[in-house]
């Protein structure tokens, strides 16, 4: 991209009026996946799509940063089928929608592009229900609540998203499970599927997730200062933001058969739970469903 002649770097600003020239290649250049080893565990499995429960830490396709040790290359080593057309041509073979890197749970992906079209306009259509158990400080002021705030790219810190006027439109679902001395834990809806948006969402309206350094670092001082010590303790226990995709129902896009998967609250992430539910911590590390233990797949909402 040039502007006068001169190559710009991605971080120029562009005037009023300046003429950019972009050249593009005659044709795209062939792409292909490296195969990357990791271990995966898949809930279901057929020959048109496959649901996993995506380990945090994985990124879910190549990008700047993690072209090789993706989910994309770890499929691709496995030697799974995956969906071609418009995704495939933007690096996302098989992608029907995404989780972000440390953010663990149930993810589809497509192994057909008969599978991936519709599975894709069911997600439109709303017609995917995705379910989320996230652990937020402090308590929501009412429950259920919906959340209907636009989100836009942040102007000054691109990898971040904010709520911003002219933003995509976005909606959130979330009602309180459990609550405890200074977190919530929350049963969340996706009404759209923005970049980040339930960690946009929920820091919006002063209840971030444990544990989320990029949106919430230092959550733990929003608590009152008598409890300060005790809630730092609970941050230093988040290895990351406390938040998993834990429901995922959806009509299969083939054979019409209704799938309702589940997936119980990490272990990494139960010490941090055990903390926050204070004198009952012992007894929820001591189940071996913690979510299940405390309703959370009780609920249809």
């Amino acid at each position: 991209m040039t502007a006068g002649g001169k190559a710009l770097r991605a971080s120029t600003v562009l005037e009023r009026a300046m003429l950019v020239t972009v050249e593009l290649p005659d044709e795209a250049p062939p792409r292909s996946y490296t195969p990357f080893h990791a271990s995966l565990n898949f809930v279901y499995e057929d020959e048109h799509l496959a649901v996993l429960d995506k380990p945090a830490g994985l990124v879910v396709h190549p990008g700047p940063g993690h072209w090789n040790d993706t989910l994309v290359n770890v499929l691709v080593g496995r030697g799974t089928e995956l969906s071609g057309g418009a995704a495939a041509e933007a690096g996302r073979p098989g992608i029907v929608h995404r989780l972000d890197r440390d953010t663990s749970g149930l993810l589809v992906v497509a192994k057909s592009d008969l599978a991936h079209r519709r599975l894709a306009g069911a997600i439109e259509r709303r017609a995917v229900k995705r379910v989320y158990a996230a652990l937020v400080w402090g308590h929501l002021r009412k429950s259920p609540v919906d959340i209907e705030a636009p989100i836009a790219r942040h102007p000054k810190e691109r990898k971040r998203m904010t709520v911003a006027q002219g933003g995509r439109h976005a909606t959130t679902h979330a009602a309180v499970v459990a609550r405890f001395a200074h977190a919530d834990l929350l049963r969340v809806r996706l009404g759209t599927g923005r970049t980040h948006q339930i960690r946009v969402h929920l820091a919006h309206i002063g209840c971030p997730i444990v544990g989320d350094r990029e949106y919430t670092f230092g959550g733990s001082r929003r608590v009152t200062p008598s409890a300060r010590k005790e809630a730092e303790r609970l941050e230093t226990l988040a290895p990351r933001q406390l938040l998993h995709a834990a429901a995922l129902s959806f009509t299969h896009p083939v054979t019409g058969v209704t799938l309702s998967l589940t997936s119980e609250w990490p272990e990494d992430l139960r010490p941090a739970l055990a903390e926050a539910a204070g004198g009952d911590g012992a007894n929820l590390l001591a189940q071996p469903n913690p979510l299940q233990y405390l309703g959370f797949f009780a609920s249809d909402d």
